[in-house]
């Protein structure tokens, strides 16, 4: 991975008019370099794009690291802690048993949630969730239902008298971006470690029994494990994979991409135009980067199955 450069960036006034005498020279650098990145975002953004790398060392097709960690929450019925990069999200899942709707009869129900409270990041403030918080938690309930990772049939009990309502809640605790990405897949993650009970109904009462003594049951998962690949498009000109807390304002458009196995595409969000300006022949054209990011999520997810389930 390519370091960070921050010399070459000009010295705000702000700090110019100060003695710094008392600081090292690379103590100077940091310092100036996060007085520019504030006072002017964007124009530090384009300088490192302009040297081909991006303020924290990566290239513009390079994703970050990935960690996860199961089975964390011991009071939940599964548990996960995703790392990517320095966005963290904790998710649990708890599992009880209601009532089928009529017209679903032969389903369970499974309801994902993201908080992003204050503490993850000066963006969010306390308060009732926030409306990022609800579009997320919507996008990762679309995806998890579209890739049908759990088929709601497996969650039934007894036909139209008892299934399973499993509340996936998952918390961001640090946000630097991405957030959508990192939740997906602690979510996933968190289901593949969630056993359950054995539970049975009985007719006679109309009462479901768990049984404490009979060892508990995995979720019955589909094989195809859904992984989302998020993208920025940076002036127009560049593509910039799972972007930062603070690239993600100075995009001009984005898409997430979910794959399956087999690269199988599960979904496809797109806010904003896809092209992009390159240079052909000494010419200036346009292209659609939809065909190049499904390549690059294809890739990416290979990583971060390997990363994460290993």
């Amino acid at each position: 991975m390519a370091s960070a450069a921050t010399s070459t960036l000009p010295l705000p006034n702000a700090v110019a008019n100060q003695n710094l005498s008392h600081l090292s020279q690379e103590e100077q650098d940091t310092l100036q370099a996060a007085v520019f990145q504030r006072l002017h975002p964007r124009l530090y953004l384009e300088k490192y794009i302009a040297e081909g790398v991006r303020p924290d060392g990566r290239a513009f097709g390079e994703g970050r690291e990935v960690s996860v960690n199961v089975g964390s929450i011991s009071t939940a019925d599964g548990s996960a802690l995703v790392r990517m990069g320095q966005t963290t999200v904790v998710c649990g899942v708890k599992a009880e048993i209601a009532e089928p709707e009529l017209d679903r009869e032969l389903e369970g129900f499974l309801v994902p949630n993201l908080d992003l409270p204050a503490m993850c990041s000066p963006k969010f403030k306390p308060g009732p969730p926030t409306e990022e918080a609800q579009v997320l938690s919507d996008r990762l309930n679309q995806a998890l239902i579209t890739s049908n990772f759990l088929p709601l049939e497996s969650l039934c009990i007894h036909p139209g008298k008892a299934a399973w309502v499993l509340y996936v809640d998952a918390t961001c605790i640090n946000y630097d971006g991405n957030a959508f990405d990192a939740t997906l897949l602690a979510m996933v993650a968190a289901l593949r470690n969630t056993t359950l009970p054995q539970a049975t109904y009985d007719p006679e009462t109309h009462r479901t029994l768990c049984s404490r003594r009979a060892p508990r049951v995995p979720l019955k998962l589909s094989a195809s494990t859904p992984i989302s690949t998020s993208f920025g498009i940076f002036d127009s000109k560049h593509v910039l994979v799972d972007p930062t807390s603070f690239e993600e304002p100075l995009l001009d458009s984005s898409l997430s991409i979910i794959l399956g196995d087999n690269d199988d595409i599960v979904s496809i969000l797109q806010l904003g135009s896809l092209l992009v300006t390159m240079e052909e022949g000494g010419q200036e054209v346009q292209k659609d980067a939809l065909v190049e990011c499904i390549k690059s999520a294809k890739k990416r997810r290979e990583e971060v199955m390997e990363e994460a389930f290993k």
